[in-house]
């Protein structure tokens, strides 16, 4: 019994994942998770209480698996600005990832305090990730660097998303770019 719930928590997951993907918040419904896996809507209620708590379980799930694909591209770069560059790139790499699309498809005001939390602790990780790098790149102030430098792909994330005119190569590029040598650099 418990492996059959375990499936089909996942397989909710998975159908929230491509809702997300496919369409946004908006098509984030009990009914049409319901219809995606073959479970009475009542169902879908035994297993999350919200859309909030489907979103929650997500970043749980999915937020240390695209942290840890951050952590080996930057883990694979010899040099402190060669990781810089690698967390940057990697992120960017991921907006297409349905992962990444379900964890930022709900706006956090629609998250509870607990679950907002848990994001930006997940966050946290992000950027403890790079403070070493702009230590060895000498910042006095690396966690405020690093803190600066997620914002830029933060923004360079929700450009790609919004389906910018750039294309997302160059947005990527100029993220890259204002990363490794400033507005002015």
């Amino acid at each position: 019994m418990a492996e059959h719930r375990s499936m089909q928590r996942a397989a909710l997951l998975d159908a929230a994942r491509t809702l997300l993907s496919e369409g946004g918040t908006e098509t984030l419904t009990f009914p049409a998770l319901a219809e995606r896996t073959g479970l009475a809507r009542s169902s879908v209620y035994e297993y999350f209480r919200s859309r909030a708590a489907v979103v929650e379980e997500l970043c749980e799930v999915d937020f240390p698996v695209w942290a840890a694909e951050v952590a080996a591209a930057m883990a694979s770069a010899d040099e402190p600005a060669a990781k810089v560059e690698a967390y940057v790139r990697k992120q960017l790499e991921l907006v297409g990832d349905r992962r990444h699309r379900a964890v930022v498809a709900i706006s956090a005001s629609e998250l509870d305090a607990g679950a907002r939390e848990k994001i930006r602790a997940a966050h946290g990780g992000l950027i403890a990730m790079i403070v070493e790098a702009l230590e060895e790149l000498g910042h006095e102030q690396p966690r405020l660097a690093a803190i600066l430098l997620q914002g830029v792909v933060d923004a360079a994330v929700r450009r790609i998303e919004l389906g910018a005119a750039e294309d997302p190569a160059a947005i990527a590029e100029a993220a890259v770019g204002m990363a490794l040598r400033g507005v002015c650099g």
